[in-house]
């Protein structure tokens, strides 16, 4: 498989995993249409395109390849067949999944592009991590909650930057990319997947009172 055909499979699996999570969180909220769409939208782009603002790259991703709006379009129209039954058993646990499964493709997509950007390792692994943590902000504040990254404790942001890391340490050792994006892609997934499963908590951070 080409590397760049590797990035693109990386990057719609990432879309289609954070519009999925948008799509559940909207419906959870009863949203119209409209709502539904802009949720999803966010979610799936919101981290892509601030990477691209950052390394300066033109045009977005969503617009140079327009055939992503049209995959988002068809799976708001279709979601209430297809995704009703789902949230009446699953809800929760099919957007905890959703959510980390783009957390981990975006992250290394997001890596693998500042990497072909020139930047430095530190750089590319902070880029990653904004592609992954974004969209997932954004959909939550529009959802009109605190959004998760910062409220339940669990280890998220770093999962994306554990992810990127090893992504980058396989390439950096000659591992071929397609390996080395799945190894960064399983650490950051199964890392924060193994963080809700067992309620792994981030230590308090800030001056203790005596």
């Amino acid at each position: 498989m080409k590397l760049s055909a590797l990035w693109m499979a990386i990057e719609v699996g990432g879309t289609v995993a954070f519009a999925m999570s948008g799509l559940i969180e909207a419906m959870r909220k009863r949203m119209d249409i409209v709502g539904v769409f802009s949720v999803a939208f966010v979610s799936a782009f919101g981290g892509g395109t601030v990477r691209d603002v950052l390394l300066d790259r033109r045009p977005l991703f969503w617009v140079e390849h327009e055939a992503y709006l049209w995959l988002v379009l068809a799976m708001v129209l279709t979601a209430p067949w297809w995704l009703q039954v789902a949230l009446r058993e699953t809800g929760a646990r099919l957007m905890t999944v959703a959510d980390a499964l783009g957390l981990g493709l975006f992250a290394i997509s997001g890596a693998s592009i500042a990497v072909a950007a020139g930047m430095s390792p530190l750089v590319s692994v902070l880029m990653g991590t904004t592609t992954a943590v974004v969209g997932g902000v954004a959909r939550d504040v529009l959802c009109n909650e605190v959004p998760q990254i910062y409220r339940d404790h669990r280890p998220y942001a770093l999962c994306a930057v554990a992810g990127g890391a090893v992504f980058l340490a396989l390439a950096a050792h000659g591992v071929a990319g397609e390996w080395a994006s799945a190894g960064g892609v399983a650490v950051a997934t199964g890392t924060r997947l193994l963080a809700v499963a067992f309620d792994w908590q981030l230590p308090g951070w800030g001056i203790r009172r005596s």
